[in-house]
């Protein structure tokens, strides 16, 4: 693992978004993997603002994301398509048809075959970006006995419904999610990781140092051949 320690979580954005930005411009139609949550918002910031610019075209990249809410209208203000849509794709050149989004409101088992298989059709994901819960989930991915495969449908933690619901003013937050697998996630052929605040230093410990274990699902990345590490110092105090 490459990891870069930073101040700020806008220095971290810039850093990050720069290097999705310069592989963009060197590879125009690539494939780029998303995540949802307040961590790559800054990063999202930068690649809008170089788009804005005109550095960077994204007319003919793909896009895949990790997760998606179950038994959620893609369309209701806390669907990850509409975080996706509000942070990213609105403020860049995009095209609709290039961007594809696991479906909560379908059978689970043909939407992760369908999936997998637009994933390899389009060349498999070349950048995937990931952040961290704090008990080393990646995705929905939450520790486990054993470590996930292609996307699944998972029902979430009750801590992960305690920390979304407030998000939830109108309706019950959903109880079950569409997630990529971690064996999805490892077939990326480089991996973007992003971690910020004290309360994540555990988990980022664990994932960086700690024993390869479904305990802590993020662990798995030491296996990897190409993982850059974005940290503040609060995030990188305990290595």
């Amino acid at each position: 693992m490459d990891v870069r320690i930073f101040k700020t979580e806008e220095e971290i954005g810039a850093a990050a978004g720069k290097m999705f930005c310069d592989f963009v411009n060197s590879k125009p139609d690539c494939v780029l993997g998303f995540a949802t949550g307040a961590t790559p918002v800054p990063t999202y910031s930068y690649m809008a603002d170089q788009c804005d610019k005109g550095n960077v075209t994204f007319k003919d990249v793909k896009t895949f994301n990790l997760d998606e809410y179950c038994d959620l209208p893609k369309e209701h203000k806390n669907s990850f398509y509409m975080f996706m849509y509000d942070n990213l794709f609105s403020k860049v050149d995009l095209k609709p048809e290039n961007i594809d989004f696991l479906d909560g409101n379908t059978d689970p088992e043909a939407e992760s075959a369908r999936y997998a298989a637009s994933i390899e059709a389009k060349g498999g994901i070349d950048i995937q970006l990931l952040g961290i819960g704090r008990n080393g989930h990646i995705a929905f991915n939450e520790p486990a006995d054993e470590f996930s495969g292609e996307a699944y449908k998972i029902k979430l933690t009750d801590s992960t419904i305690e920390a979304n619901s407030i998000y939830f003013d109108d309706i019950a937050m959903p109880r079950y999610a569409m997630t990529m697998g971690i064996g999805s996630i490892m077939k990326a052929k480089k991996i973007i990781f992003i971690a910020t605040g004290a309360s994540k230093a555990q988990a980022v410990h664990d994932m960086i140092k700690g024993e390869v274990t479904p305990k802590c699902p993020a662990s798995i990345l030491q296996n990897h051949a190409d993982v850059t590490v974005f940290l503040d110092e609060a995030a990188a105090s305990m290595l």
